[in-house]
């Protein structure tokens, strides 16, 4: 084996070294019963991080001119209760925050429709924490999407 080919293998992941040895993965929301392209198919990484930071920086604002009273230490605590808040009531109720909605993203059940209240409540609350956002499915759903059971789709 080349080296090349064993540190690409190595920086490409376990998904790229299975599919290279006759895995079959589907493509991502295939088990969902998502399509693979267009409308109603599973939210790219790039495009739900990008709403993420539109969020993030609406809720520092938010934090910085009502709440935090110009101090710049506590605006990020402010701006996270903002972020939960937000999270949980434009979800909840419209199905996307206002950052999802500037990138064409929706927030529904696995099972498709809108996500129970519930589940919105304990999905936002997992974000707030920051990790679940970082560990990912096969379907490039994070922990918190799965634990929420729910699946951000593009519209």
């Amino acid at each position: 084996m080349d080296n090349r080919q064993a540190i690409g293998s190595w920086l490409s992941g376990p998904r790229a070294a299975a599919e290279e040895m006759g895995a079959d993965f589907g493509y991502r929301g295939e088990r969902l019963g998502l399509p693979e392209h267009g409308p109603g198919s599973v939210a790219p990484v790039g495009r739900r991080f990008g709403a993420l930071a539109v969020d993030w920086a609406l809720c520092m604002l938010i934090a910085y001119g009502l709440f935090s009273g110009g101090d710049a230490q506590s605006t990020g605590n402010w701006a996270l209760g903002i972020l939960l808040v937000m999270n949980i009531l434009t979800v909840g109720t419209a199905g996307c925050t206002p950052g999802k909605l500037l990138l064409r993203l929706r927030v529904v059940s696995e099972k498709g429709g809108r996500l129970g209240f519930g589940w919105v409540v304990a999905r936002s609350a997992l974000l707030c924490l920051g990790v679940p956002a970082l560990i990912w499915d096969r379907d490039s759903r994070g922990l918190h999407d799965r634990l929420g059971r729910a699946v951000q789709i593009r519209v």
